[in-house]
């Protein structure tokens, strides 16, 4: 029974490869240099498709492919509804964070309750976090380096994924506030779940597994 999953290229696709590999799934070609954008792999019958980071829980949702590999911003962001969400592979862990210019007063700014224009890609999630904290934002969707919003004096702040923080470092912006950690999460089709699942649960109980045999180890 044939199976597709969905990857992202990038850090995702780096670290869910070891994963798959633990599953005795490996592709036939490199992902990063191969310019086809669905792979076979030393499973027969199982296939990668590299797609867009924010295309892949629409093409997980629709039946186009059966599984995918999904960060929780993404999930959240472009939505995560209807679809099946097994495991929490631990991978690509990052945190979503407000972000603001070095000694701009951000506690005074907020306690005074003046409107604060944000820059960001992850527009619903902001605006989620803003409202539940009852703050009076402005956002404003850029699909770019977001560092560069504060410099330029476009935004106050920022909502952005950090990871070490070099960047932010690196343009003297500070974080002010962490929204929440982001992982990838394992997605399935839940037709596929129905339809397939013999050969889906065993796929989803070997990354379960390969991704729990990896966070003890780190």
């Amino acid at each position: 029974m044939p199976l597709t999953i969905a990857l992202s290229k990038g850090r995702i696709l780096d670290e869910t490869l070891p994963l798959l590999a633990a599953a005795g799934i490996v592709p036939t070609e490199d992902p990063e240099t191969s310019r086809k954008l669905i792979l076979a792999t030393s499973r027969p019958g199982v296939s990668l498709m590299i797609v867009r980071a924010s295309d892949v829980p629409t093409y997980v949702q629709w039946g186009a492919a059966d599984l995918g590999v999904a960060g929780k911003d993404v999930l959240l962001e472009h939505g995560g509804h209807g679809l099946y969400q097994p495991v929490d592979l631990g991978i690509a862990r990052c945190r979503m964070s407000v972000a603001t210019k070095r000694g701009y007063d951000w506690a005074g700014t907020v306690q005074r309750g003046a409107r604060i224009r944000v820059a960001t890609k992850y527009v619903e999630i902001a605006r989620e976090h803003f409202a539940a904290k009852g703050m009076h934002v402005d956002l404003i969707k850029l699909y770019g380096s977001m560092e560069l919003a504060p410099l330029s004096g476009l935004a106050d702040a920022i909502v952005d994924l950090v990871s070490s923080g070099n960047t932010l470092k690196a343009n003297d912006l500070v974080e002010v506030e962490t929204i929440m950690p982001i992982t990838a999460r394992l997605v399935v089709n839940p037709a596929a779940l129905k339809l397939k699942r013999e050969a889906v649960k065993p796929l989803v109980d070997a990354l379960a597994a390969a991704a729990t045999a990896q966070r003890a180890v780190a």
